[in-house]
């Protein structure tokens, strides 16, 4: 259920940051509203506007006070959401090879005891559905991404989990992720993508932006490890398509 308001709140964040909140929930209409001030201030931004951070529900805007004022900036702010209602990027759909077969899909099994699916319903209802990229955060190209289906929507865990794989899928706290470097989590891990979100090397190190979306397709074992060699030759695993 949407909690969008109709002007945003604007909340300082210390001293050279302005939050600009469009709402308290998940929601892919208040996404929307976020996104579209950050495409409208990217495409003219203000002397002074040193980085755009889009989240959930808002959109952070970091600024050097000694350039560009405060009040100036949050009265650009309101002409721009006043003016923008729509978001001027096209909408990206990007789809990822996903291998949910041992090992990669190491908890599928406790994800089908907990919400009562036969394994391979668990991998159909994951790659049934289309996600969205709501933000990155908490590790660099985690891609949080809504569009989890009910049925797979699992509390996270009490306590972490040992380390995954890099790229690994998971999905936990109603929400699916793409986690690209290796770490403890309270994600249950039911996949993995050999396709590299992340790459510091690359330009651009992220490809997948906000407000994309992602849906997975099942490959095998051997499928994936062909597309893991191929992606560390350098090639994009990855299939794109952009509509309006």
């Amino acid at each position: 259920m949407s909690d969008a308001v109709s002007e945003p709140r604007l909340l300082d964040a210390g001293e050279a940051a302005l939050v600009v909140e469009f709402g308290t929930t998940v929601d892919p209409a208040i996404s929307d509203r976020v996104l579209a001030l950050d495409d409208a201030l990217g495409a003219d931004p203000p002397a002074g506007l040193r980085e755009r951070v889009p989240t959930y529900r808002s959109l952070m805007l970091h600024y050097d006070p000694l350039v560009l004022d405060r009040a100036a900036l949050a009265d650009r702010v309101r002409a721009l959401v006043a003016g923008t209602a729509t978001r001027a990027a096209a909408t990206t759909l990007w789809t990822l090879p996903c291998c949910y077969d041992a090992p990669h899909g190491e908890d599928i099994a406790e994800v089908a005891e907990r919400t009562g699916l036969a394994p391979d319903a668990v991998v159909s209802t994951h790659a049934g559905a289309t996600y969205r990229v709501y933000m990155y955060g908490f590790a660099p190209g985690f891609a949080y991404l809504g569009g989890l289906p009910q049925a797979l929507a699992v509390p996270r865990r009490a306590s972490p989990r040992p380390p995954h794989p890099a790229n690994a899928v998971v999905i936990g706290g109603g929400l699916a992720a793409v986690a690209t470097v290796p770490m403890p989590t309270g994600w249950y891990v039911i996949g993995a993508t050999p396709a590299r979100l992340y790459a510091p090397e690359r330009d651009p190190s992220f490809f997948v932006g906000a407000g994309d979306l992602i849906r997975f397709e099942p490959v095998d074992a051997a499928t994936f490890d062909a597309l893991r060699a191929r992606e560390a030759a350098g090639e994009a695993v990855v299939r794109r398509w952009e509509s309006r």
